[in-house]
Protein backbone atom coordinates (compact mmCIF):
# COMPACT_ATOMS: atom_id res chain seq x y z
CA UNK A 1 0.00 0.00 0.00
CA UNK A 2 1.29 3.49 -1.15
CA UNK A 3 2.36 6.05 1.53
CA UNK A 4 0.00 9.33 0.85
CA UNK A 5 0.88 12.15 0.45
CA UNK A 6 3.72 11.03 -1.69
CA UNK A 7 3.91 11.86 -5.35
CA UNK A 8 5.81 10.11 -8.24
CA UNK A 9 7.40 13.18 -10.39
CA UNK A 10 5.25 13.04 -13.51
CA UNK A 11 2.32 11.56 -12.28
CA UNK A 12 -1.25 12.83 -12.55
CA UNK A 13 -1.21 13.06 -8.14
CA UNK A 14 1.66 15.39 -8.84
CA UNK A 15 0.26 17.43 -10.93
CA UNK A 16 -3.21 17.97 -8.85
CA UNK A 17 -1.04 18.47 -5.13
CA UNK A 18 0.02 21.82 -3.66
CA UNK A 19 2.94 23.03 -2.41
CA UNK A 20 1.87 22.59 0.68
CA UNK A 21 1.66 19.51 0.74
CA UNK A 22 4.42 18.40 -1.33
CA UNK A 23 6.72 21.71 -0.73
CA UNK A 24 7.34 24.80 -3.51
CA UNK A 25 10.48 22.54 -5.05
CA UNK A 26 8.66 19.45 -5.55
CA UNK A 27 5.33 21.79 -7.01
CA UNK A 28 7.84 23.00 -9.44
CA UNK A 29 9.29 20.21 -10.35
CA UNK A 30 5.83 18.67 -11.14
CA UNK A 31 5.61 21.37 -13.27
CA UNK A 32 8.24 21.19 -14.79
CA UNK A 33 8.02 18.10 -16.09
CA UNK A 34 4.24 18.73 -17.38
CA UNK A 35 5.94 21.38 -19.43
CA UNK A 36 8.16 18.57 -20.92
CA UNK A 37 11.27 20.21 -19.50
CA UNK A 38 14.10 17.67 -18.59
CA UNK A 39 13.48 16.98 -15.36
CA UNK A 40 15.64 13.87 -13.91
CA UNK A 41 12.98 11.31 -12.31
CA UNK A 42 11.85 11.83 -8.62
CA UNK A 43 9.64 10.87 -6.27
CA UNK A 44 8.13 13.53 -3.15
CA UNK A 45 7.92 12.52 0.64
CA UNK A 46 5.25 15.30 1.39
CA UNK A 47 5.39 17.71 4.11
CA UNK A 48 2.73 15.41 6.34
CA UNK A 49 5.98 12.83 7.08
CA UNK A 50 8.13 15.54 8.42
CA UNK A 51 8.55 15.04 12.24
CA UNK A 52 6.73 17.95 15.01
CA UNK A 53 8.83 19.15 17.56
CA UNK A 54 12.59 17.78 18.06
CA UNK A 55 11.06 13.95 17.30
CA UNK A 56 13.72 12.50 14.77
CA UNK A 57 14.01 12.62 11.28
CA UNK A 58 12.01 9.92 9.00
CA UNK A 59 9.00 7.20 10.62
CA UNK A 60 9.23 3.93 10.41
CA UNK A 61 6.69 4.58 7.83
CA UNK A 62 8.69 6.09 5.70
CA UNK A 63 11.50 4.12 5.71
CA UNK A 64 9.20 1.08 5.17
CA UNK A 65 7.95 2.63 1.78
CA UNK A 66 11.31 3.89 0.60
CA UNK A 67 11.42 0.71 -1.89
CA UNK A 68 8.16 1.37 -3.18
CA UNK A 69 8.43 5.11 -3.72
CA UNK A 70 12.23 3.98 -6.02
CA UNK A 71 10.15 1.63 -7.95
CA UNK A 72 9.29 4.40 -11.04
CA UNK A 73 12.39 6.12 -10.85
CA UNK A 74 14.05 2.45 -11.13
CA UNK A 75 12.19 1.78 -14.17
CA UNK A 76 12.82 5.24 -15.72
CA UNK A 77 16.34 5.05 -15.66
CA UNK A 78 16.60 1.59 -16.25
CA UNK A 79 18.23 1.54 -12.82
CA UNK A 80 18.11 -0.23 -9.37
CA UNK A 81 19.07 1.33 -6.05
CA UNK A 82 21.74 -0.98 -4.33
CA UNK A 83 22.19 -2.89 -7.23
CA UNK A 84 25.68 -4.00 -8.07
CA UNK A 85 25.82 -4.13 -11.51
CA UNK A 86 23.74 -1.29 -12.84
CA UNK A 87 23.31 1.12 -9.69
CA UNK A 88 21.01 3.92 -9.22
CA UNK A 89 22.01 6.63 -7.50
CA UNK A 90 20.15 9.51 -6.10
CA UNK A 91 20.05 12.92 -4.07
CA UNK A 92 18.32 13.60 -1.31
CA UNK A 93 17.34 17.57 -0.74
CA UNK A 94 14.91 19.76 0.55
CA UNK A 95 12.02 21.52 -0.12
CA UNK A 96 9.79 23.47 2.19
CA UNK A 97 6.70 25.20 1.11
CA UNK A 98 8.34 28.56 1.71
CA UNK A 99 11.90 29.25 -0.06
CA UNK A 100 14.88 29.06 2.45
CA UNK A 101 18.03 29.01 0.12
CA UNK A 102 20.92 27.30 1.71
CA UNK A 103 19.03 26.50 5.21
CA UNK A 104 18.53 22.69 5.04
CA UNK A 105 20.22 19.85 3.64
CA UNK A 106 21.14 18.35 0.67
CA UNK A 107 23.21 15.02 0.18
CA UNK A 108 24.32 13.39 -3.58
CA UNK A 109 25.45 10.31 -5.16
CA UNK A 110 23.57 8.35 -2.45
CA UNK A 111 23.74 4.51 -3.35
CA UNK A 112 27.54 4.36 -3.62
CA UNK A 113 29.52 2.15 -2.07
CA UNK A 114 32.58 -0.50 -2.27
CA UNK A 115 29.38 -3.58 -3.61
CA UNK A 116 27.84 -0.72 -6.13
CA UNK A 117 31.50 1.61 -7.27
CA UNK A 118 32.62 -1.57 -9.16
CA UNK A 119 28.74 -0.70 -10.93
CA UNK A 120 29.06 2.40 -11.91
CA UNK A 121 32.20 1.73 -13.30
CA UNK A 122 30.53 -0.27 -15.17
CA UNK A 123 28.02 2.14 -16.92
CA UNK A 124 29.58 4.78 -17.14
CA UNK A 125 33.20 3.81 -18.17
CA UNK A 126 34.04 6.93 -16.56
CA UNK A 127 36.53 5.65 -13.56
CA UNK A 128 37.07 9.67 -12.47
CA UNK A 129 33.27 10.26 -12.13
CA UNK A 130 32.94 7.20 -10.09
CA UNK A 131 36.04 8.00 -7.62
CA UNK A 132 34.80 11.65 -7.19
CA UNK A 133 31.37 10.82 -6.64
CA UNK A 134 32.03 7.94 -3.89
CA UNK A 135 34.24 10.70 -1.73
CA UNK A 136 31.99 13.56 -2.50
CA UNK A 137 29.24 10.88 -0.79
CA UNK A 138 31.73 10.09 1.76
CA UNK A 139 32.62 14.21 3.20
CA UNK A 140 28.69 14.63 2.53
CA UNK A 141 27.64 11.97 4.48
CA UNK A 142 29.63 13.09 6.94
CA UNK A 143 28.84 16.78 7.42
CA UNK A 144 25.03 16.03 6.77
CA UNK A 145 24.66 12.94 8.62
CA UNK A 146 27.70 11.98 11.15
CA UNK A 147 28.12 15.71 12.28
CA UNK A 148 32.04 15.47 10.87
CA UNK A 149 32.96 18.92 11.03
CA UNK A 150 33.65 20.12 7.24
CA UNK A 151 37.24 21.28 7.75
CA UNK A 152 38.04 17.60 8.80
CA UNK A 153 37.67 16.47 4.77
CA UNK A 154 39.16 19.84 3.25
CA UNK A 155 42.23 19.54 5.76
CA UNK A 156 42.32 16.14 4.11
CA UNK A 157 41.58 17.46 0.33
CA UNK A 158 44.10 20.57 0.60
CA UNK A 159 46.60 17.52 1.72
CA UNK A 160 46.41 15.83 -1.63
CA UNK A 161 45.32 18.92 -3.83
CA UNK A 162 48.03 21.25 -2.07
CA UNK A 163 45.95 24.60 -3.46
CA UNK A 164 44.54 23.32 -6.39
CA UNK A 165 41.16 22.66 -7.26
CA UNK A 166 40.86 19.09 -7.02
CA UNK A 167 39.09 19.09 -10.37
CA UNK A 168 42.36 18.35 -11.53
CA UNK A 169 42.73 15.47 -9.83
CA UNK A 170 43.02 12.42 -12.32
CA UNK A 171 41.01 8.92 -10.59
CA UNK A 172 43.60 7.13 -8.96
CA UNK A 173 43.94 10.47 -6.62
CA UNK A 174 41.00 10.38 -6.03
CA UNK A 175 40.66 6.93 -5.34
CA UNK A 176 42.96 7.47 -2.79
CA UNK A 177 41.07 10.74 -1.38
CA UNK A 178 38.55 9.03 -1.02
CA UNK A 179 40.50 6.11 1.13
CA UNK A 180 41.57 8.90 3.00
CA UNK A 181 38.02 10.45 3.61
CA UNK A 182 36.82 6.98 4.93
CA UNK A 183 39.73 7.18 7.75
CA UNK A 184 38.60 10.61 8.49
CA UNK A 185 35.17 9.25 8.77
CA UNK A 186 35.91 6.38 10.86
CA UNK A 187 37.90 8.54 13.11
CA UNK A 188 35.59 11.45 13.55
CA UNK A 189 31.99 9.36 13.73
CA UNK A 190 33.63 7.04 15.60
CA UNK A 191 32.41 4.30 12.84
CA UNK A 192 32.94 3.38 9.55
CA UNK A 193 31.11 4.71 6.67
CA UNK A 194 27.43 2.93 6.15
CA UNK A 195 28.45 0.61 3.16
CA UNK A 196 24.90 -0.46 3.19
CA UNK A 197 22.98 1.05 0.35
CA UNK A 198 19.34 1.44 1.73
CA UNK A 199 21.26 2.36 5.12
CA UNK A 200 22.40 5.68 3.31
CA UNK A 201 18.88 6.24 2.06
CA UNK A 202 17.20 6.06 5.05
CA UNK A 203 19.91 8.51 7.06
CA UNK A 204 19.95 10.82 4.38
CA UNK A 205 15.93 10.90 4.12
CA UNK A 206 16.37 11.56 8.13
CA UNK A 207 19.32 14.18 8.02
CA UNK A 208 16.92 15.90 5.45
CA UNK A 209 13.83 16.28 7.60
CA UNK A 210 15.95 16.88 10.79
CA UNK A 211 17.60 19.96 9.06
CA UNK A 212 14.09 21.73 9.22
CA UNK A 213 14.31 21.83 12.87
CA UNK A 214 18.30 23.31 13.11
CA UNK A 215 19.54 26.68 14.35
CA UNK A 216 20.18 28.24 11.40
CA UNK A 217 16.59 27.11 9.15
CA UNK A 218 14.98 28.29 12.50
CA UNK A 219 16.57 31.60 12.60
CA UNK A 220 15.34 32.29 9.04
CA UNK A 221 12.37 31.53 9.27
CA UNK A 222 11.74 33.74 12.35
CA UNK A 223 13.67 36.58 10.36
CA UNK A 224 11.41 36.16 7.13
CA UNK A 225 7.62 35.17 9.16
CA UNK A 226 7.71 31.45 7.46
CA UNK A 227 5.17 29.60 9.31
CA UNK A 228 6.87 26.26 11.73
CA UNK A 229 4.30 23.92 10.29
CA UNK A 230 3.49 22.00 8.18
CA UNK A 231 7.45 21.58 7.67
CA UNK A 232 9.41 20.21 4.90
CA UNK A 233 9.02 17.28 1.93
CA UNK A 234 11.96 15.52 0.75
CA UNK A 235 12.51 14.70 -2.63
CA UNK A 236 14.34 11.77 -3.44
CA UNK A 237 16.01 12.13 -7.42
CA UNK A 238 17.85 10.23 -9.69
CA UNK A 239 21.60 11.57 -9.99
CA UNK A 240 22.75 13.53 -12.97
CA UNK A 241 26.70 14.07 -12.90
CA UNK A 242 28.50 17.24 -13.74
CA UNK A 243 31.64 15.59 -12.75
CA UNK A 244 31.48 13.37 -16.29
CA UNK A 245 34.51 15.14 -17.42
CA UNK A 246 35.22 18.48 -19.86
CA UNK A 247 31.34 18.50 -21.32
CA UNK A 248 30.12 18.51 -18.66
CA UNK A 249 29.15 20.93 -15.44
CA UNK A 250 26.77 22.03 -12.80
CA UNK A 251 24.86 25.65 -12.57
CA UNK A 252 23.02 27.85 -11.10
CA UNK A 253 21.25 30.96 -13.49
CA UNK A 254 18.66 33.29 -12.90
CA UNK A 255 16.51 34.03 -16.11
CA UNK A 256 17.31 37.67 -15.66
CA UNK A 257 19.90 39.89 -13.85
CA UNK A 258 18.73 39.91 -9.81
CA UNK A 259 20.55 42.76 -8.96
CA UNK A 260 19.55 44.97 -11.87
CA UNK A 261 16.67 43.25 -13.50
CA UNK A 262 18.09 43.41 -17.16
CA UNK A 263 16.51 40.76 -19.34
CA UNK A 264 19.41 38.62 -19.76
CA UNK A 265 20.18 35.45 -18.68
CA UNK A 266 22.57 35.22 -15.23
CA UNK A 267 24.36 32.07 -15.02
CA UNK A 268 27.83 30.38 -12.63
CA UNK A 269 29.23 27.66 -14.40
CA UNK A 270 31.50 25.00 -13.36
CA UNK A 271 32.75 22.34 -15.46
CA UNK A 272 33.50 19.03 -14.40
CA UNK A 273 31.59 19.24 -10.94
CA UNK A 274 28.84 19.29 -9.39
CA UNK A 275 26.01 21.48 -7.86
CA UNK A 276 27.19 21.69 -4.06
CA UNK A 277 30.71 23.01 -5.33
CA UNK A 278 28.94 26.26 -6.72
CA UNK A 279 26.01 26.75 -3.59
CA UNK A 280 28.28 25.36 -1.32
CA UNK A 281 29.91 29.31 -1.34
CA UNK A 282 33.36 27.29 -1.73
CA UNK A 283 33.85 27.26 -5.13
CA UNK A 284 34.94 30.39 -8.04
CA UNK A 285 32.35 29.71 -10.49
CA UNK A 286 32.34 31.24 -14.24
CA UNK A 287 30.16 32.96 -15.86
CA UNK A 288 27.72 31.74 -19.02
CA UNK A 289 30.14 32.47 -21.49
CA UNK A 290 32.59 29.36 -20.85
CA UNK A 291 29.05 26.81 -20.65
CA UNK A 292 28.04 28.68 -24.43
CA UNK A 293 31.83 27.74 -25.65
CA UNK A 294 32.13 24.34 -24.31
CA UNK A 295 28.49 22.88 -24.95
CA UNK A 296 26.56 25.12 -27.14
CA UNK A 297 23.52 23.06 -27.35
CA UNK A 298 22.87 22.76 -23.08
CA UNK A 299 23.20 27.04 -23.50
CA UNK A 300 20.85 27.05 -26.05
CA UNK A 301 18.15 24.21 -24.17
CA UNK A 302 18.84 26.50 -21.00
CA UNK A 303 17.49 30.06 -22.77
CA UNK A 304 14.53 28.20 -24.38
CA UNK A 305 13.84 26.61 -20.93
CA UNK A 306 14.12 30.18 -19.05
CA UNK A 307 11.65 31.54 -21.70
CA UNK A 308 9.27 28.74 -20.38
CA UNK A 309 9.96 28.98 -17.02
CA UNK A 310 8.17 32.93 -16.98
CA UNK A 311 5.62 31.93 -18.66
CA UNK A 312 4.73 29.07 -16.70
CA UNK A 313 5.33 30.82 -13.00
CA UNK A 314 4.83 34.36 -14.05
CA UNK A 315 8.10 35.59 -12.92
CA UNK A 316 11.67 35.43 -12.99
CA UNK A 317 12.94 31.84 -12.32
CA UNK A 318 16.39 31.08 -10.09
CA UNK A 319 17.10 27.39 -11.47
CA UNK A 320 19.66 24.78 -10.81
CA UNK A 321 20.76 22.67 -13.73
CA UNK A 322 23.23 19.66 -14.42
CA UNK A 323 24.86 18.83 -17.93
CA UNK A 324 26.02 15.55 -18.02
CA UNK A 325 28.11 14.64 -21.64
CA UNK A 326 26.01 17.56 -23.29
CA UNK A 327 22.88 16.73 -22.29
CA UNK A 328 20.91 19.46 -20.13
CA UNK A 329 18.97 18.13 -17.46
CA UNK A 330 16.74 20.96 -15.07
CA UNK A 331 16.85 19.87 -11.24
CA UNK A 332 14.68 23.05 -9.33
CA UNK A 333 13.21 26.35 -10.55
CA UNK A 334 12.10 29.23 -8.03
CA UNK A 335 11.05 32.73 -8.07
CA UNK A 336 14.28 33.98 -7.59
CA UNK A 337 15.49 36.75 -5.02
CA UNK A 338 16.10 39.70 -6.30
CA UNK A 339 17.00 43.83 -5.26
CA UNK A 340 14.55 46.02 -5.22
CA UNK A 341 15.53 47.70 -8.36
CA UNK A 342 15.76 44.59 -10.10
CA UNK A 343 12.26 43.76 -8.91
CA UNK A 344 11.18 47.17 -10.31
CA UNK A 345 12.46 46.87 -13.68
CA UNK A 346 11.37 42.64 -13.69
CA UNK A 347 7.81 43.77 -13.00
CA UNK A 348 7.22 46.64 -15.55
CA UNK A 349 8.99 44.43 -17.88
CA UNK A 350 6.83 41.37 -17.46
CA UNK A 351 4.46 43.65 -17.66
CA UNK A 352 4.72 44.62 -20.97
CA UNK A 353 6.03 41.34 -22.56
CA UNK A 354 2.52 40.26 -21.75
CA UNK A 355 3.50 37.93 -19.45
CA UNK A 356 1.96 39.18 -16.14
CA UNK A 357 -1.19 41.56 -16.09
CA UNK A 358 -1.99 44.85 -15.07
CA UNK A 359 -3.49 43.79 -11.48
CA UNK A 360 -0.35 41.26 -10.71
CA UNK A 361 1.92 43.78 -11.81
CA UNK A 362 0.49 46.70 -9.34
CA UNK A 363 -0.09 44.06 -6.32
CA UNK A 364 4.09 43.99 -6.44
CA UNK A 365 4.60 47.34 -7.15
CA UNK A 366 2.95 48.30 -3.81
CA UNK A 367 5.43 45.74 -2.01
CA UNK A 368 8.18 47.83 -3.02
CA UNK A 369 9.31 50.66 -0.26
CA UNK A 370 10.21 53.51 -2.77
CA UNK A 371 13.75 54.68 -0.07
CA UNK A 372 15.45 51.02 -1.58
CA UNK A 373 14.43 51.97 -4.98
CA UNK A 374 17.94 54.62 -4.31
CA UNK A 375 21.18 53.23 -5.38
CA UNK A 376 24.40 54.51 -4.00
CA UNK A 377 27.18 55.20 -6.29
CA UNK A 378 30.84 55.90 -5.81
CA UNK A 379 31.87 58.92 -6.72
CA UNK A 380 34.08 58.98 -9.92
CA UNK A 381 37.50 59.33 -9.67
CA UNK A 382 38.10 63.35 -9.73
CA UNK A 383 42.15 63.81 -8.67
CA UNK A 384 40.71 62.59 -5.40
CA UNK A 385 43.46 59.25 -5.56
CA UNK A 386 40.92 56.83 -5.82
CA UNK A 387 41.88 53.76 -6.84
CA UNK A 388 40.35 49.56 -6.25
CA UNK A 389 42.48 47.61 -4.71
CA UNK A 390 41.05 44.50 -6.56
CA UNK A 391 37.93 43.62 -7.89
CA UNK A 392 35.48 40.63 -7.47
CA UNK A 393 32.20 39.25 -8.81
CA UNK A 394 29.35 41.61 -7.13
CA UNK A 395 26.14 39.65 -6.32
CA UNK A 396 24.15 42.72 -5.20
CA UNK A 397 23.82 46.13 -6.02
CA UNK A 398 24.78 49.81 -4.07
CA UNK A 399 27.87 50.08 -1.42
CA UNK A 400 28.73 49.09 1.87
CA UNK A 401 31.24 51.12 3.76
CA UNK A 402 32.62 50.00 7.40
CA UNK A 403 35.43 48.16 9.17
CA UNK A 404 36.30 44.80 8.74
CA UNK A 405 35.11 42.20 11.09
CA UNK A 406 36.21 38.69 10.53
CA UNK A 407 33.76 36.97 11.91
CA UNK A 408 30.41 36.95 14.05
CA UNK A 409 31.57 37.82 17.44
CA UNK A 410 33.46 40.54 16.32
CA UNK A 411 30.41 42.02 13.91
CA UNK A 412 28.64 41.94 17.31
CA UNK A 413 30.97 43.97 19.34
CA UNK A 414 31.55 46.74 16.84
CA UNK A 415 28.02 46.81 15.67
CA UNK A 416 26.57 47.06 19.61
CA UNK A 417 29.12 49.99 19.92
CA UNK A 418 27.91 52.08 17.40
CA UNK A 419 30.03 51.14 14.21
CA UNK A 420 29.16 49.72 10.84
CA UNK A 421 31.00 46.65 9.73
CA UNK A 422 31.65 44.73 6.33
CA UNK A 423 32.01 41.10 7.08
CA UNK A 424 34.98 39.29 5.10
CA UNK A 425 35.18 35.81 4.59
CA UNK A 426 37.10 32.75 2.74
CA UNK A 427 33.54 31.42 1.93
CA UNK A 428 30.27 32.91 0.82
CA UNK A 429 28.39 29.75 3.24
CA UNK A 430 24.71 30.34 5.01
CA UNK A 431 26.38 29.21 8.08
CA UNK A 432 27.51 33.37 8.47
CA UNK A 433 23.94 34.53 8.02
CA UNK A 434 23.69 36.00 12.04
CA UNK A 435 27.08 38.08 10.88
CA UNK A 436 25.73 38.85 7.31
CA UNK A 437 22.38 40.19 9.25
CA UNK A 438 24.97 42.51 11.61
CA UNK A 439 26.97 43.62 8.65
CA UNK A 440 26.45 46.60 5.56
CA UNK A 441 28.21 44.06 3.18
CA UNK A 442 30.19 40.65 2.39
CA UNK A 443 33.23 40.26 0.91
CA UNK A 444 34.75 36.42 0.30
CA UNK A 445 37.82 35.13 -0.94
CA UNK A 446 35.73 32.25 -2.95
CA UNK A 447 32.37 31.91 -3.85
CA UNK A 448 29.53 32.42 -6.33
CA UNK A 449 27.52 35.23 -6.90
CA UNK A 450 24.55 32.14 -6.90
CA UNK A 451 25.96 30.67 -3.91
CA UNK A 452 22.91 30.51 -1.24
CA UNK A 453 24.80 32.95 1.07
CA UNK A 454 25.01 35.41 -1.74
CA UNK A 455 21.41 34.68 -2.81
CA UNK A 456 20.71 35.20 1.07
CA UNK A 457 22.71 38.72 0.97
CA UNK A 458 20.70 40.01 -2.09
CA UNK A 459 17.90 39.25 -0.34
CA UNK A 460 18.72 41.13 3.01
CA UNK A 461 19.46 44.43 0.17
CA UNK A 462 23.22 43.76 1.47
CA UNK A 463 25.63 44.22 -0.77
CA UNK A 464 27.81 41.43 -1.73
CA UNK A 465 31.15 40.62 -3.58
CA UNK A 466 32.16 37.22 -3.82
CA UNK A 467 35.62 35.13 -5.58
CA UNK A 468 37.93 38.19 -4.91
CA UNK A 469 40.97 36.05 -6.11
CA UNK A 470 43.53 39.40 -4.79
CA UNK A 471 41.65 38.76 -0.77
CA UNK A 472 43.94 36.39 1.91
CA UNK A 473 42.85 36.29 5.31
CA UNK A 474 45.14 35.60 8.43
CA UNK A 475 42.64 34.80 10.97
CA UNK A 476 45.75 34.53 13.57
CA UNK A 477 47.02 37.99 12.79
CA UNK A 478 43.63 39.55 12.40
CA UNK A 479 44.11 41.27 8.86
CA UNK A 480 43.76 40.74 5.75
CA UNK A 481 45.97 40.99 2.50
CA UNK A 482 44.00 42.78 -0.36
CA UNK A 483 46.51 42.84 -3.16
CA UNK A 484 49.76 44.15 -1.86
CA UNK A 485 47.58 46.15 0.56
CA UNK A 486 47.44 44.83 4.26
CA UNK A 487 44.38 45.81 6.26
CA UNK A 488 43.78 45.23 9.94
CA UNK A 489 40.83 44.34 11.23
CA UNK A 490 38.73 47.23 12.10
CA UNK A 491 40.04 49.56 9.52
CA UNK A 492 37.21 51.04 7.47
CA UNK A 493 36.89 49.64 3.48
CA UNK A 494 34.44 50.23 0.70
CA UNK A 495 32.43 47.72 -1.33
CA UNK A 496 30.85 48.92 -4.29
CA UNK A 497 28.38 46.42 -5.84
CA UNK A 498 28.01 48.39 -8.88
CA UNK A 499 31.42 47.94 -10.07
CA UNK A 500 32.74 44.99 -8.17
CA UNK A 501 35.50 47.20 -6.92
CA UNK A 502 36.89 47.10 -2.99
CA UNK A 503 38.66 50.57 -1.54
CA UNK A 504 40.53 50.94 1.32
CA UNK A 505 38.67 53.33 3.56
CA UNK A 506 35.35 55.28 3.30
CA UNK A 507 34.94 56.32 -0.40
CA UNK A 508 32.37 58.92 -1.58
CA UNK A 509 29.07 58.42 -2.94
CA UNK A 510 26.13 59.83 -4.17
CA UNK A 511 22.59 58.53 -3.97
CA UNK A 512 20.63 58.01 -7.63
CA UNK A 513 16.97 57.45 -8.05
CA UNK A 514 15.88 54.90 -10.97
CA UNK A 515 13.87 57.99 -12.62
CA UNK A 516 13.35 56.01 -15.86
CA UNK A 517 12.24 53.31 -14.29
CA UNK A 518 10.44 55.30 -11.70
CA UNK A 519 8.33 57.26 -14.41
CA UNK A 520 6.94 54.15 -16.47
CA UNK A 521 6.23 52.63 -12.85
CA UNK A 522 3.75 56.08 -12.92
CA UNK A 523 2.48 55.79 -16.28
CA UNK A 524 1.37 51.58 -15.17
CA UNK A 525 0.05 53.28 -11.68
CA UNK A 526 -2.64 55.76 -13.24
CA UNK A 527 -4.31 52.66 -14.49
CA UNK A 528 -5.09 52.75 -10.49
CA UNK A 529 -4.76 56.47 -9.78
CA UNK A 530 -1.50 56.52 -8.05
CA UNK A 531 -0.58 55.40 -4.87
CA UNK A 532 -2.94 54.98 -2.13
CA UNK A 533 -2.69 58.60 -1.30
CA UNK A 534 -2.69 59.94 -4.26
CA UNK A 535 1.08 60.32 -5.08
CA UNK A 536 3.53 58.35 -7.51
CA UNK A 537 6.56 56.36 -5.82
CA UNK A 538 8.72 59.44 -7.42
CA UNK A 539 6.71 61.46 -5.49
CA UNK A 540 7.41 59.55 -2.39
CA UNK A 541 10.79 59.27 -2.53
CA UNK A 542 13.24 60.90 -0.19
CA UNK A 543 16.91 62.14 -1.72
CA UNK A 544 19.06 60.46 0.48
CA UNK A 545 22.25 62.83 1.05
CA UNK A 546 25.62 62.32 -0.60
CA UNK A 547 28.57 60.35 1.97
Amino acid sequence: MRLPDTFAIGSAAAAAATPSVMGAKGWHLARMAALDLPVPPAFVIGTRHCPAGDGGGASAEVRAALPELLAPVEAATARRFADARCPLLVSVRSGAPASMPGMMQTLLNVGLSERTLPGLLRVTGNPRLAWDAYRRLIAQFGEVVARVPVEAFEDARCALAGGGDERGLDFAQLRALASRFLAVYREAAGEPFPQDEREQLERAVAAVFASWRSPHAVRYRRAHDIPEVPGTAVIVQAMVFGNAGGRSGAGVGFTRDPTTGAPALWVDFLANAQGEDIVSGRRVAHGATQLATAVPDAWAGIAAAARQLEHAFGDMQDFEFTVEDGRLYLLQSRAGKRSALAALRILLDLHDEGVIDTATALTRAEALDPASLVVARVVAEDGNGLAPLAQAASANTGVAIGEIALDEARAQARTDAGASVVLVRRDAETADLAALALAQGLLTQRGARTSHAAVVARQLGKVCLVGCGALAIDTVARRVHVGSRVLAEGDVVTLDGNTGSVYAGAARTVAERPLTLLARLATLMEARGGTRDGRTPAQVDAPVPAR
